[in-house]
Order: structure tokens, then C-alpha cells, then sequence
């Protein structure tokens, strides 16, 4: 398992060099969407119309921020359950979404997306929403303000922590745990 600094946007030869159970500092801009947005977004992919932001080589945070506290960026940002989203994620891989971050396992067709547009789901850790938001140094919505909390914003991060629990290779770090602590 490696520690290993990325700058967005990401390529396909920055996830090739992930592998699960590696850390991860994220460093540069990523979004945050939930399933409201998620929907919207994959709306206006199947009406052909263009999005509000621009997904190739991005990252998706999951995640509904609450306010930010004078002098911060941002309030809490803890990572939400990401399994809300899985059936939008896949589109979203095919336009070119290289990560997503939130916490808790991937479907089976989450993950055979990962592998065939190579691409990757991060984990964040759930329950240090406080010391999340220490890494994101700026913050502003840029859609869907209308969803309050689960608005879309525009997150400029430096050193965000993240781990890798799926990789393009099949890699399942939730799967590979269960393993390894089984008792038989």
C-alpha cells in the first residue's frame, strides 16, 4: 500500500497507478453531488444536453456539507453512504468522472464501470467531518442551488485524505477485508 499525491484533473494514468488500500492526498478541484443532482445530471446526459460542470477528469465528493463557520471554507463534510448512488455512477464514468469519494461499499455495476472506463471510488472516512472540511480551502456553489445542502459546489482541496476501496483493476478493499478477518 502506497501514500500517493494527485492533482485534479485526474487521467487514466494517474488511476492506473491506484490500487486498493493505497492513500490518498487529493489536491486541486472536485464536486460534491448527492442523489438529487446525481439524477439531474444523468438527466441531462440522456436529453443530450450539457452539464453544469465539467466531469472529464473529475472527481465526485459525496457528500451535504452543513454551513460553514465564520473563517471556514466549509462546515463539517463528512462522506455520505455511497450506494444511493450507484445507479447514476456508471454514466457518469462514461462521460469521463475519473473518482468518486464517499463511504460504504459499490454495487457490481459500479465497480465493472470502474474497470472498463478506468476509473475509481475513494473512500473517505465517515465520522471526522470537521477534520474533512480542514482540507478544503474554498467552496461555492455552481448548481442546483435550489437543493440546499446537497447543492452542487465547486470544492478547491489541498491534500484531501482518501483511500482507495475500488480500483480499475477489480480491486475491492470491502471485499478483500472480509476475507482477511473471516473467521472459518
Amino acid at each position: 500500500m502506497a501514500e500517493i499525491k494527485l492533482q485534479t484533473p485526474l487521467s487514466d494514468e494517474d488511476i492506473e497507478k491506484l490500487h486498493i488500500g493505497d492513500t490518498i492526498f487529493l489536491s486541486g478541484i472536485i464536486y460534491t453531488a448527492r442523489d438529487a443532482a446525481h439524477k439531474r445530471l444523468v438527466d441531462l446526459i440522456k436529453e443530450g444536453k450539457p452539464l453544469p460542470i465539467d466531469i472529464k477528469g473529475g472527481v465526485i465528493y459525496y457528500v451535504g456539507p452543513a454551513p460553514a463557520k465564520p473563517g471556514y471554507a466549509i462546515g463539517p463534510a463528512g462522506p455520505t453512504t455511497s450506494y444511493r448512488m450507484d445507479s447514476y455512477t456508471p454514466i457518469l464514468h462514461e462521460q469521463g468522472l475519473k473518482a468518486t469519494i464517499g463511504k460504504g461499499n459499490r454495487g457490481a455495476e459500479v465497480v465493472d464501470a470502474l474497470k472498463k472506463y478506468k476509473a475509481a471510488y475513494l473512500a473517505a472516512t465517515g465520522g471526522v467531518a470537521a477534520l474533512i472540511a480542514k482540507s478544503i480551502r474554498k467552496a461555492e456553489i455552481v448548481a442546483y442551488e435550489d437543493l440546499g445542502a446537497e447543492a452542487i459546489r465547486r470544492l478547491e482541496v489541498c491534500d484531501f485524505p482518501c483511500i482507495v476501496a475500488n480500483d480499475c483493476y477489480g480491486g475491492d478493499l470491502f471485499q478483500e477485508g472480509v476475507k482477511k478477518y473471516r473467521i472459518t
